[in-house]
C-alpha cells in the first residue's frame, strides 16, 4: 500500500486462495490490459476472457502473456467451452488452452443442457492438467434452481476437482444469486454457506450493491468476480473499508462512537 493507516482489514498476498478478485475481460487491448496491470494488478488474482470474446481478440497470445507474466491467473469464458463442447471439441478445447499457455479453465453449463455427471467428468478430466473453476447456475432469467440443488451440484463439483465454484449471475448481475433488480437471493445464499466452505464460492458480484452486500455479508476476504476492469482498486476501498458503504465495518467501537457523536 502506498502508506500505512490503522484498523485496516488484512488482506493475504498473492497468490492467494480467499479474498479473490476476479475481473471480466470483455475485450480490452493490449494497451488497456497494460495500463490495467500498471494501475491495479496487484489486486487482480484471475482475469476471465469473458464468454467467446477470445475467438476475436486481436493479439490474443501477447495478451495472455502480459497477464501471467503480472501473477495473474487467465482463463476463457465458459461459454467458449460450451460452444466447443455442443460440437463435440473437447479435445481440441484442451489442445487450445494448451496452446495458449493457459493453466486455468472455466467448466460451465450455463447456456447448454449438460447432465451433471458429464459435467463432473469433465471437470474430473480437466483437473488432471488444469486449474479447474466450475460454474453453477443458468445464465436464463426466471429458472429456479433450489437451494439444494445449488447445495448438490456444488459439493460434487469440489469433489470432482473444482479449485472454486462459480455462482452465476453473468455480467449483468441479474441471474442466478441475484433477482432481475440486482439484489441477492439472501436465502438462497445463506443456505449454501451453510454446506459448502465460504472460501471455495467465487460471487460473481458486478455490481457495487453486490459487492457491498458480500462484504458486509462475509468480511473482506470474500472472493468476488465479474468486476470490471475500471472497478478493481473502488472494490478494494471497499474491502478495506475505505469508502463510504463500508467506512465504520472495521473500526473499533469508541472511534464509532465518537464519530457518530460528532455528526
Amino acid at each position: 500500500m502506498s502508506f500505512t493507516l490503522p484498523h485496516v482489514p488484512k488482506r493475504p498476498k498473492k497468490p492467494r486462495n480467499k479474498g479473490i478478485t476476479m475481473v471480466m475481460d470483455k475485450g480490452l487491448s493490449q494497451r488497456e490490459a497494460e495500463d490495467l496491470i500498471q494501475g491495479s494488478g496487484h489486486l487482480i488474482d484471475l482475469v476471465k476472457l469473458g464468454f467467446g470474446t477470445s475467438y476475436v481478440t486481436h493479439g490474443l497470445k501477447e495478451k495472455i502473456k502480459t497477464y501471467r507474466d503480472s501473477g495473474i491467473k487467465v482463463y476463457l469464458g465458459g461459454t467458449l467451452f460450451e460452444a466447443f463442447l455442443v460440437r463435440g471439441m473437447v479435445n481440441e478445447y484442451k489442445d487450445l488452452v494448451f496452446d495458449l499457455g493457459l493453466d486455468t479453465v472455466e467448466i460451465s453449463d450455463g447456456s447448454i443442457s449438460l447432465s451433471h455427471s458429464r459435467k463432473c467428468k469433465l471437470i474430473k478430466e480437466f483437473a488432471k492438467d488444469f486449474t479447474v473453476l466450475s460454474e453453477v447456475g443458468s445464465k436464463e432469467e426466471g429458472i429456479f434452481i433450489s437451494p439444494a440443488k445449488w447445495i448438490s451440484m456444488m459439493s460434487k463439483e469440489m469433489e470432482a476437482g473444482s479449485w472454486k465454484v462459480i455462482a452465476e449471475a453473468r455480467e449483468s448481475g441479474t441471474v442466478g444469486i441475484y433477482r432481475p433488480n440486482g439484489t441477492a437471493h439472501s436465502v438462497l445464499v445463506n443456505k449454501i454457506l451453510n454446506n459448502i466452505p465460504k472460501d471455495s464460492i467465487l460471487w460473481e458480484a458486478p455490481i457495487k450493491t453486490q459487492q457491498v452486500w458480500f462484504i458486509k455479508l462475509l468480511g473482506a476476504n470474500v472472493n468476488l468476480g465479474n468486476i470490471a476492469p475500471n472497478e478493481v482498486i473502488a472494490l478494494e476501498c471497499l474491502r478495506l473499508g475505505l469508502r463510504g458503504d463500508t467506512f465504520f465495518d472495521y473500526l473499533p467501537k469508541d472511534i464509532v462512537a465518537k464519530a457518530i457523536q460528532k455528526h
